[in-house]
């Protein structure tokens, strides 16, 4: 026979002796409304469970607080750009409106040449004094709503000292962070963060002393303020973030679409039309609304070929704008539509050789847009303010 099988081994109950948390603590698991928060939270350190004791009901439990949420519009726009790649240079050339894009990289560096120089070696916008080639590097950039760090080659050949980068997307600060850091050559101080600009003050994100020591010589927002015209809250929010850390004779410049250019197309639409959209193969503009109360909210969805698909966005009525700047210290120093941009500048050798260098035209003088590209172009304005105060 067999040998009877061994009595099985005595169980010890759990119970260890150096213990973190006392016993009745537990991880308490995310609810649905906390992980729908998460999803859109801004920032990547936010996203942090804490140990906590578990409620008698957790079928009760309350939402996270409202004010830490984002708005339903801000949630498009940042899944819309973080979502989008971050191709490389030979892949971005093969775009479809290749011509566009690299038009609107040519306004931007007009900007930077014409308004932002003169604050970064500290002379007045109103000289409008060029850069001297031969400076060592210096001034400070904010860039607000960096995106994937479009602009920081531009600002490389500016010669600036010190860069910051904000921008709702996290991921896509991630990416300008890599950009910055694969960079080989004048490569500035750069700091990033991810922050909702028109929600909080940018000291959230961002140490207040480093901020202000030194000033900001420049702000910079391209294709982005028109973001924060949903409510007046947010577009005051945006002004203070703008102004705070800017130094008196800092300059701020900016590209927004034209409320009057839009206003117009939408009233040229006909009274019966069910759907109050215009555009064409490379853009699509679509209203919520003809008529609309107040200089706020003034809501439309917009589409543009290999870059936007259907992102909201708010008008910026001009006038009422520039009074509001007024208030943070900022004066009007220019405004002009793309168009007129290229018809005031395309003549100066220094923009005329750029045009060809950027490929916005070929050597006989060529444009690389077609009529669509050009007229989405056009939809949009640029700007500079000067801090007088």
């Amino acid at each position: 026979m067999a040998p009877p099988p061994p009595p099985p081994p005595k169980t010890l109950p759990y119970n260890p002796k150096k213990r973190l948390t006392p016993a009745t603590t537990v991880l308490k698991p995310l609810s649905q409304a906390e992980i729908a928060m998460y999803k859109t939270w801004v920032g990547t350190g936010t996203m942090k469970l804490q140990k906590r004791k578990r409620e008698a009901s957790p079928d009760t439990e309350s939402a996270p607080p409202a004010k830490k949420r984002l708005t339903r519009d801000a949630v498009a726009v940042v899944d819309h750009y973080n979502s989008r790649p971050d191709v490389g240079v030979l892949q971005r050339q093969d775009s479809p409106i290749i011509g566009l894009k690299n038009f609107n990289n040519w306004i931007k560096s007009v900007l930077i040449q014409r308004y932002a120089y003169p604050a970064l070696i500290g002379e007045s916008i109103a000289k409008g004094a060029r850069t001297r080639r031969d400076r060592k590097l210096f001034g400070r950039v904010l860039d607000i709503g960096c995106g994937k760090g479009g602009d920081i080659n531009k600002w490389t050949k500016a010669k600036i000292a010190d860069y910051v980068g904000v921008d709702i997307a996290a991921v896509s600060v991630n990416q300008a962070r890599q950009r910055w850091e694969g960079m080989r050559v004048n490569r500035f101080n750069a700091r990033f963060a991810p922050l909702d600009c028109y929600e909080y003050p940018l000291s959230h994100a961002l140490d207040e002393r480093y901020l202000r020591a030194p000033p900001i010589d420049v702000v910079s927002m391209q294709f982005c303020m028109h973001y924060a015209f949903d409510s007046e809250k947010r577009a005051r929010r945006m002004l203070e973030n703008v102004s705070e850390y800017l130094r008196p004779g800092g300059a701020f410049i900016g590209t927004i679409p034209n409320a009057e250019s839009l206003l117009d197309r939408l009233d040229e639409l006909p009274d019966d039309a069910q759907d109050l959209e215009f555009g064409n193969d490379v853009y699509k503009i679509k209203f919520d609304e003809r008529q609309h109360e107040g200089l706020y909210g003034h809501k439309y969805s917009f589409f543009l070929q290999d870059a936007v698909d259907d992102v909201p966005e708010y008008l910026v009525h001009w006038t009422p704008f520039v009074k509001l700047a007024e208030e943070y210290g900022l004066r009007l120093v220019y405004r002009s539509e793309f168009h007129s941009v290229y018809q005031e500048f395309q003549e100066e050798k220094e923009f005329a050789d750029l045009l060809v260098r950027m490929k916005v035209i070929n050597a006989e003088g060529e444009s690389a847009m077609d009529e669509d590209q050009w007229e989405a172009a056009n939809i949009y304005i640029a700007f500079a303010f000067e801090k007088i105060s």
